[in-house]
């Protein structure tokens, strides 16, 4: 069975797991993105806001923030992506998760759209 994953109208993706949601960028924001070179990772123990600029990605076009889909508290990073920021390109939504946010409040998972809602909402961008 796969994991439930979840968007946001940011392109970032989420996966829920009790309390804890993992989160990276979608397929279609790496590839509009470009060749990542650089990833700015959120320190373990931060509080993050819903809507709220939590992670940088640097790509050979730009450099553009990741957005917290959800209020929490950071309590892992991916490690690799700082010696490897091409795992975003090649495994955007595996290996190249880049945090996990303990959730203040499971409610703002409602507000995400589901992996179809997401494929719809790409047809208008």
């Amino acid at each position: 069975m796969s994991e439930k994953r979840l968007y946001t109208k940011e392109h970032e993706w989420v996966v829920v797991k009790g309390s804890i949601a993992r989160i990276g960028v979608s397929d279609y924001a790496q590839n509009e993105l470009g060749d990542i070179v650089f990833v700015e990772l959120p320190s373990v123990g931060d509080v993050v806001e819903e809507g709220e600029g939590f992670a940088v990605l640097e790509s050979v076009k730009a450099v553009s923030d990741v957005y917290a889909p959800v209020s929490g508290r950071v309590v892992a990073v991916n490690e690799a992506l700082e010696d490897s920021p091409e795992l975003i390109n090649e495994s955007p939504l595996d290996e190249g998760w880049i945090a996990e946010i303990e959730i203040d409040d499971t409610a703002q998972v409602g507000d995400l759209m589901s992996e179809q809602e997401y494929m719809e909402y790409l047809k208008g961008v």
